[in-house]
């Protein structure tokens, strides 16, 4: 229809809209309204193409956080337009998968009381956070074991290996305590597992000076930050993709840690940054 009347409008001699619109039996309200509705699909294309790109590359990303991606690429969006594009094309779904147990709270083990609530924190290096985890390769499992600094969300050790044990949670322990600065106020908090109660772990984080915290008893809420950061993990990476081996495995779950999530991934609980830029941030001088 816009382009009969601009075609009316050219064929005598240049009438304005309203003659054109009279010459073909149209109201004025009719020809704006669906030139209106054309330029509001246009603009909504442009949004839909970029949601898209980003739903792809975060397939857990929700409105809120699709909608902070945008704004950091210079794109103002306002969040009940991206809900509405995001169901448009049917990007608000994330799939579920079966639960693999991998806590063992039932041994004869010390186990510490939890310290981490109620805790303020004001900074990194005050309370990291561990926790463990599957991952379904081709005809096997193995397990991840993670520490998150919890005031940047910040993965700061990890292990994967072919078995559920001390040794696995240990390795990640020492990466932490390799590549981090921290002095006595530094708790560690994990469930009441037998690899975090067991004396080799245990040992090493007095060892360090580091206090010693534990979730209560069947309870995940105690260690959500971890807990989340674990679901984050599986639907952004491990639910994409099927492992051959363990070498695959290794690197395709390192670079996701250390590059993606560390370094890309926008973080609702630090305004909207990656931990690795919110980390930098928290060193920048106070603007005078």
């Amino acid at each position: 229809m816009l382009q009969l009347v601009a075609e009316q409008s050219d064929a005598q001699g240049g009438l304005s809209i309203a003659q054109a619109c009279r010459t073909l039996g149209l109201s004025r309200a009719e020809y704006y309204r669906c030139k209106g509705a054309l330029q509001k699909s246009d603009s909504d294309m442009e949004v839909r193409v970029r949601i898209q790109a980003i739903a792809l590359e975060w397939p857990s990303y929700g409105s809120r956080r699709i909608r902070f991606a945008l704004k950091r690429q210079g794109l103002t969006v306002n969040r009940k337009r991206v809900q509405r594009l995001m169901r448009e094309d049917n990007l608000l779904c994330l799939r579920k998968q079966k639960f693999v147990k991998t806590t063992d709270s039932e041994h004869g083990l010390t186990v510490y009381p939890n310290l981490s609530a109620g805790l303020q924190l004001s900074g990194i290096d005050q309370l990291w956070v561990a926790d463990l985890t599957y991952i379904r390769l081709s005809g096997e499992f193995v397990y991840l074991a993670v520490i998150l600094d919890a005031f940047s969300r910040r993965v700061i050790g990890w292990s994967l290996e072919r078995f559920l044990d001390a040794g696995l949670a240990v390795l990640a322990l020492r990466m932490a305590i390799t590549s981090r600065s921290f002095g006595s106020e530094l708790v560690h908090h994990s469930d009441r597992g037998v690899q975090y109660a067991s004396k080799e772990y245990t040992a090493i984080l007095k060892d360090r000076g580091i206090q010693i915290s534990m979730s209560r008893r069947a309870n995940p809420y105690d260690n959500a930050k971890a807990e989340s950061f674990m679901k984050t993990l599986k639907y952004e990476e491990v639910y994409m993709f099927e492992y051959e081996n363990m070498t695959e495995a290794r690197n395709r779950i390192g670079d996701f840690l250390e590059e993606v999530y560390n370094q890309k991934r926008l973080h609702s609980s630090i305004g909207y940054l990656p931990p690795t830029e919110f980390e930098q941030r928290l060193t920048m001088p106070d603007p005078a």
